[in-house]
């Protein structure tokens, strides 16, 4: 089995922002410059069908799909999708079935196209390392959105938001188009129980022979020492090395070590216990980058000393004119940049799933309270539900950002529902996919990490040769900024 490792270490990671902020865009445009660009995994069967039935501008859904090689599944999702005009103005987007822990053929097949399209067009035109980033929380579409992405090559799967140690032997059997699983975790179970998905290759081949697949390298995103450990040791498979993510990063963070304290503004507190070793880490014997308020090359130069093969920077590249993020968003959080008008707040709430959550707060957002509590609650996308044992013994599912009547009756507290948003509606806003409504389009909600309030750094100076690069800049300026020695091909 060849790994992509076998070519020179990335020294920079683009971070896998998601829904759709790292997208193929993104990740070609810094990939084609030697080093990792990432796409993010989450969300991206909706993502995808809502760029069709926007009518796929430029006709990149179209072209990467045909390039697909079970054909079928590109026949339905145009079929059943593509709007060659758009969607009509004021009508919203047409829906997905939710993901269950069983799912019919067809509905794996979107999944594992969109992961497909994604990657096909990262990687189209160069052959530098593409990388998918997914969610370890976000369960059900894991095992077709890897396969997916590995028909098209994909270099570096990276995940991060739980624990992902049956991932590498998952990616060893879907190489060799070979059935995968994976625990799901399911609350209730009584004690021995357990619940498993599923995932066989073979059935959508039907008499065509698939084609051979390489294995990606596998890097867990990581927040301890203890962690690391375990995956290496535990995994089922092999694990090439580790991004180590402190709390400064955007998106979800860990939550800090031991009792939880919080600062004047219900932000946790970080302590000496969330520190990685890095002298520890290395003993591993495996590569890894730091992440998280690293967008600097002071902080490249700093990173290297220590050990690491690189960094992993995300915030920077999020507002970069190739990012997935909707250009008025951009232009809005940029704008606050220079004169220090950036409010950022690690929300304790915020996301259903438990984890602390960055949150920028910006006028008409859902980080205003007044604008989230006029949206109907619903819950119509559901990739971060719960599954849990229901009292008949089959599976149900629930999110705490569902409406809490709803919530209640499925067994959970009100307590739980308290401050919650539906980032899945939210973040689909942040790349100007918002769902339609009555009262109005879903509101965005954006995050990011600290390195957004750095206020002497890249996106408050024309370091980088923009006539207004506090506002606008390219992938390629924050990559030569960031590394300044190893210059950027033309």
């Amino acid at each position: 089995m060849i790994l992509p490792t076998a070519r020179p270490l990335p020294s920079i990671i683009q971070g896998g922002m998601g829904i759709g902020v790292s997208d193929w865009r993104l990740a070609r445009s810094v990939a084609e410059r030697g080093h990792l660009g990432v796409v993010s995994g989450t969300c991206l069967d909706t993502l995808f069908v809502r760029r069709l039935q926007d009518g796929d501008p430029g006709g990149h859904m179209a072209r990467a799909m045909r390039a697909f090689p079970i054909p079928r599944a590109a026949r339905v999702a145009r079929a059943t999708f593509f709007r060659p005009e758009g969607r009509p103005e004021g009508t919203s987007y047409r829906l997905l079935p939710l993901w269950k822990e069983r799912v019919p053929q067809s509905r794996l097949e979107l999944m594992m196209l969109a992961s497909f399209v994604e990657v096909y067009l990262a990687r189209e035109g160069h052959d530098g390392p593409v990388g998918m980033n997914l969610l370890t929380k976000l369960q059900l579409p894991t095992l077709p959105t890897l396969y997916g992405a590995m028909f098209a090559g994909v270099d570096y799967v990276l995940m991060g938001a739980g624990i992902p140690r049956e991932i590498p032997g998952a990616l060893d059997a879907l190489a060799g188009h070979r059935p995968a699983s994976l625990r799901l975790d399911v609350e209730g179970l009584a004690s021995g129980e357990s619940e498993t998905l599923s995932f066989d290759p073979r059935l959508h081949w039907g008499e065509m022979a698939p084609p051979p697949l390489r294995r990606p390298a596998f890097l867990p995103i990581v927040a301890s020492n203890s962690l690391a450990r375990m995956l290496a040791r535990k995994a089922n498979g092999s694990i090439e090395g580790f991004i180590i993510e402190g709390p400064t990063a955007g998106g979800h963070n860990a939550p800090p070590r031991g009792a939880l304290r919080t600062n004047e503004r219900d932000e946790p507190l970080y302590g000496e216990r969330d520190e990685v070793d890095l002298e520890e880490l290395a003993e591993l014997g495996l590569p890894f980058w730091l992440a998280g308020g690293v967008g600097s090359p002071e902080a490249l130069s700093d990173a290297r000393a220590r050990g690491a093969a690189g960094i992993q920077v995300g915030t920077l590249f999020a507002y970069a004119d190739e990012s997935g993020l909707a250009e008025p968003l951009k232009r809005r959080v940029l704008e606050k940049v220079a004169p220090g008008e950036i409010d950022l707040h690690t929300d304790l709430r915020a996301s259903p799933t438990g984890f602390p959550f960055k949150v920028v707060r910006l006028e008409g957002t859902a980080s205003e309270p007044d604008v989230y509590e006029k949206r109907r609650r619903i819950c119509d996308l559901g990739y971060l539900r719960t599954a849990y044992r229901r009292a008949d013994g089959r599976i149900g599912y629930r999110c705490p950002a569902e409406p809490v009547d709803t919530f209640l009756q499925k067994g959970g507290t009100l307590e739980e529902t308290v401050g919650r948003r539906c980032l899945c509606n939210a973040l689909m806003a942040d790349v100007g996919h918002a769902q339609g409504r009555e009262a109005g389009p879903e509101p965005a909600l954006v995050t990011s990490g600290d390195e957004l309030l750095r206020r002497d750094g890249f996106m408050t100076g024309p370091s980088t040769g923009s006539t207004d690069s506090a506002t606008r800049y390219t992938a390629a300026e924050v990559l030569a900024y960031l590394d300044p020695d190893g210059g950027v091909p033309s």
